[in-house]
């Protein structure tokens, strides 16, 4: 009986989330008569560790999955369950993604305060909270009168600093809070049309050794092709692009019904403020040619000025 020992951060989203792909590929090992038993291996990223500065400006890429991939690299973990959001574009060599399972909502959301307020019916000046550049520019373009905050920590963290900081709301990704049974938490979801999410926000990503056969076997089984092939687009986009957390940058994609054909994907790139924004519609059937052609375009738009303003600063 061989023991799989899967690499998670230590928040009580990061381990809820590796909990269910656990449970799920207990039941594809039951179904195959697979001798495989999970244990789980809490690491500590240099995102987790700190947070009295928001993400833009401490920079670098794989914040949250460096120290994990590493572990996975020397052998101290067999697979790792990310976050789609939080995976760089570029994975280290020897490593790959060995499935992307079914997507939770990709919205985000509004929690606020009062109940049954949606983003329209703040008050003028209210102060919601974001540690996400992407949502404050979206958020300045919506509504210019809101006082956005930074605001970090997981969600748990955030939801209580909603109570103790003096926030009228806070922007969360709808897919941590469903995930941790909060759905009655959410005052409002925001339309992809107001709040384009973040690249890959919603899906997860399981990650392991791209030597390792069985591994990657055991994982084809839990792969789900329509999200694969949405989220491929999106990252797609997103290395083209080479942008990090110190842009405005979202993207969403979706595929057709049943999961092949033609994918439809939005991209944007927005400077700090919300102005200028820079937003893009492109369809097809290949998802890296559609995330390749979306990037082009958002560069050609002007994008390329806002990534080359943000990159003098860094």
């Amino acid at each position: 009986m061989r023991t799989i020992v899967v690499g998670s951060r230590k928040s009580a989203l990061a381990m809820a989330q590796t909990k269910q792909v656990i449970s799920r590929l207990e039941r594809i090992c039951a179904q195959r008569g697979l001798f495989f038993v999970f244990e789980i291996k809490p690491v500590v990223t240099r995102g987790d560790r700190i947070l009295d500065v928001t993400l833009s400006k401490v920079g670098g890429k794989g914040l949250f999955v460096k120290e994990i991939e590493q572990a996975l690299l020397d052998g101290a973990i067999d697979l790792a369950v990310h976050s789609m959001k939080d995976l760089p574009h570029s994975l280290p060599d020897g490593l790959v993604i060995g499935a992307v399972p079914p997507r939770e909502d990709p919205r985000d959301c509004l929690v606020s305060r009062a109940p049954a307020q949606g983003l329209d019916d703040l008050p003028r000046g209210a102060k919601v909270g974001t540690s996400s550049l992407r949502r404050e520019a979206q958020l300045k373009a919506a509504r210019p009168d809101l006082r956005v905050e930074p605001l970090r920590g997981n969600i748990d963290t955030r939801l209580r600093k909603l109570e103790t900081g003096g926030f009228d709301a806070v922007v969360l990704a709808a897919a941590g809070l469903h995930r941790m049974g909060w759905q009655d938490r959410i005052t409002a979801y925001l339309p992809v049309d107001v709040m384009l999410p973040a690249v890959g926000q919603g899906a997860l990503a399981v990650e392991c050794r791209a030597a390792d056969e069985s591994i990657l076997e055991l994982l084809a089984a839990l792969n789900d092709e329509p999200t694969a092939r949405a989220v491929a687009a999106e990252r797609r986009m997103l290395g083209v692009l080479d942008g990090g957390c110190q842009v405005p940058i979202g993207a969403y994609a979706e595929t057709a019904e049943g999961g092949e054909g033609k994918i439809s994907l939005i991209g944007m790139v927005a400077s700090p403020s919300g102005d200028p924004m820079h937003k893009v519609s492109v369809s097809g059937e290949d998802p890296e040619r559609v995330g390749e052609t979306a990037a082009r375009r958002l560069l050609d738009m002007g994008a390329d000025r806002i990534l080359a303003a943000a990159r003098t600063e860094e």
